[in-house]
């Protein structure tokens, strides 16, 4: 065990933050810290640092254990360079190459004894720069910077010419450069683009440290911890799994939970009722009775309730006309800023009810694109055209469309001015603002907040084409899962930039990935993208490995009408194959789903009894899992 939490409470005056907090963490283990926005998650690794003493409980961190923080938005100030800066971590190293080379134009010098003795020292400085990477430390170093997203061209740029985001990037490398023993990650993902977080997620899993990590990254956090801590009404609550287990198995415990108190007070109910009968039959025996009842029934274990669930969000999405088929068309749409071309040949088509999802690395355009699409940036080529009657709703991850100057009421207000003070209310309610909240300053708010006050007038402009661009920034993972549900069920449009993987797999039907030179087209979700992308590079590499052999078949001697009998035989054998594949998947389909529903009634009968509920459970999500390749397999025979 390196990192354990006992009874830890926290609170500020009378309001409590964190009460009775207990997990641990073993060496080279990876765990999450989860909960809605506003949990306690960031106290709790502020208390873990030290940064801020807790009132009550207590923590251990094995001893010689060291700890690296990264809080959010962390920012380096300083005049060096990014290669510089980095080379930082390494002042130890350097300052012993140095002394190595100094000492061994020394010993060219010495003689005897003071030769021998230089030659010892010599040789425990060069044991402890081979110890700590000295030879490699350079190799390392460029790793991290390109794995965060830094080409060889941002080395010598200084620091005081990148933004924030970058900034944090290079805070977060240089952590994993010193390796400490314990990591702290606070939202780590923040900034990073998708090859940035596949690359993050490869070097957390190999890392030979502890890895406490607080993230709304649910795709993230499946491939790396093995455990999560959700912290929920101010308690603890620890799941060993990653985030899928532990949303399934939050949900199975609570529904157990429940149907075991339902049942007991059902059954307390029915002994008090009988107790009041033998009472009211008033003779010596059935009063015996009943006080024999009564002291059985105090020494009963009592089930708790279980905790109501923190406020969500709740969003429904309706558009109020339906427009055309052909919702949008970009057609050879190109860039350039100060001489660079961002990118060329872009286009594109979306349909009336599809969902679909533009990705691509940080520096691409999405962003530009989007604002292009929107009108907001002229494009230097092609065309762009809305079809008939779209009406369009735009999120906008820097929520540059608030008024800071305005309250959340006065914002919805002025842009709605046909809603009631109650319609506003009510609207608000929705979004988690309520009572005195909804007369906050929109400068006053968090990132989270003012996402869910733009979610609002999105709902309420009642769009038929909705335009995001990093719709899930900020959001917990709670309100996440509600954004995922209204637009699946969103009978219009949508187009999104997002590097959320996970909710990119929940809602996409296309993905469009941008390149310098156009996009390119995946009709399926995030999942299906990585499917093809790798089957199209394994074809592209054994191309380039057949290229070189020059074929030895020799030349078939057949006339054109027997080859084109051969062919058509080979078609109509390939035909009936496929058919008899077709068959064979829609048998094995009717009998998962029949095994998915008496699973369900399964679960139902055994809802008491803990263990045969997991086992049911795991056994239906296998299942569930099968139908889902099995339904893949159709649709690609299809």
């Amino acid at each position: 065990m390196i990192l354990a939490c006992k009874q830890l409470h926290k609170a500020y005056g009378i309001d409590v933050i964190l009460d009775k907090i207990t997990f641990h963490l073993e060496e080279k283990e990876k765990a999450a810290i989860v909960g809605v926005n506003g949990a306690g998650k960031t106290t709790l690794f502020r208390v873990l640092t030290g940064e801020t003493p807790a009132d009550h409980g207590e923590f251990y961190i094995k001893k010689d254990a060291s700890l690296g923080y990264m809080a959010q938005n962390q920012q380096i100030e300083s005049s060096r360079t990014i290669y510089e800066e980095m080379l930082s971590v390494f002042q130890k190293i350097l300052e012993t190459e140095t002394l190595l080379r100094e000492m061994e134009n020394e010993m060219g010098r010495l003689l005897g004894q003071e030769l021998s003795d230089k030659m010892e020292e010599y040789s425990f400085l060069q044991h402890f720069f081979e110890q700590n990477d000295g030879y490699s430390y350079q190799s390392r170093l460029r790793g991290v910077l390109k794995g965060l997203g830094f080409g060889e061209e941002d080395f010598n740029r200084p620091l005081t010419q990148l933004s924030g985001g970058q900034k944090t990037r290079i805070y977060l490398g240089k952590l994993l450069l010193s390796k400490p023993d314990i990591l702290l990650l606070d939202e780590p993902t923040n900034h990073l683009d998708i090859a940035s977080i596949e690359w993050l997620e490869d070097f957390l899993r190999g890392y030979e440290g502890a890895v406490l990590i607080i993230s709304h990254d649910r795709y993230f956090l499946d491939r790396i911890v093995t455990k999560v801590v959700e912290i929920e009404n101010k308690k603890s609550n620890v799941y060993n799994g990653n985030y899928s287990f532990y949303f399934n198995q939050k949900e199975i415990n609570r529904d157990v939970q429940q149907k075991a108190f339902d049942t007991q007070q059902k059954e307390l109910k029915r002994q008090e009722d009988v107790i009041r009968t033998l009472r009211a039959f008033n003779r010596e025996k059935s009063i015996k009775r009943a006080e024999s009842r009564e002291k059985a029934l105090d020494k009963i274990e009592r089930v708790d309730r279980p905790d109501s669930l923190p406020d969500h969000m709740r969003l429904t999405l309706t558009p109020l006309i339906t427009s055309g088929n052909d919702v949008l068309h970009a057609e050879e749409l190109s860039k350039t800023y100060g001489g660079n071309k961002i990118f060329q040949n872009v286009g594109f088509d979306v349909r009336r009810g599809e969902k679909a999802a533009i990705i691509g690395p940080n520096g691409v355009g999405k962003s530009t694109l989007f604002k292009m699409l929107l009108r907001e940036v002229a494009s230097d080529s092609g065309i762009i055209r809305l079809g008939t009657n779209v009406h369009v709703g735009y999120y906008d991850q820097e929520q540059q469309k608030l008024d800071e100057s305005k309250t959340i009421f006065s914002e919805i207000a002025d842009t709605y001015p046909n809603l009631t003070a109650g319609q506003i209310r009510n609207v608000l309610a929705a979004f988690v603002f309520t009572n005195d909240e909804v007369f906050k300053p929109i400068a006053a708010l968090s990132g989270g907040e003012k996402g869910r006050v733009s979610l609002a007038k999105i709902m309420l402009s009642k769009a038929n084409l909705l335009m995001l661009d990093e719709p899930t920034n900020h959001l917990d993972m709670f309100s996440k899962e509600v954004l995922e549900n209204a637009l699946n069920c969103y009978e219009g449009t949508v187009v999104y930039i997002s590097h959320d993987r996970y909710f990119i797999n929940k809602t996409a039907e296309k993905i469009l990935e941008l390149t310098p030179n156009g996009v390119v087209e995946y009709a399926g979700n995030y999942d299906y993208y990585l499917e093809k992308k790798a089957d199209y590079l394994r074809n592209e590499a054994e191309k380039a490995k057949d290229a070189g052999s020059t074929s030895l078949a020799p030349t078939p001697n057949t006339s054109e009408t027997k080859t084109d009998w051969l062919k058509q035989k080979e078609q109509q054998a390939a035909e009936r194959k496929l058919a008899a594949k077709i068959s064979r998947l829609e048998q094995e389909i009717e009998k998962t789903e029949t095994a998915i529903a008496k699973a369900d009634d399964n679960m139902a009968l055994a809802s008491t009894d803990y263990t045969k509920a997991q086992q049911i459970f795991e056994e239906k999500i296998k299942l569930e899992e099968k139908l889902e390749l099995l339904y893949a397999q159709w649709e690609e025979l299809q």
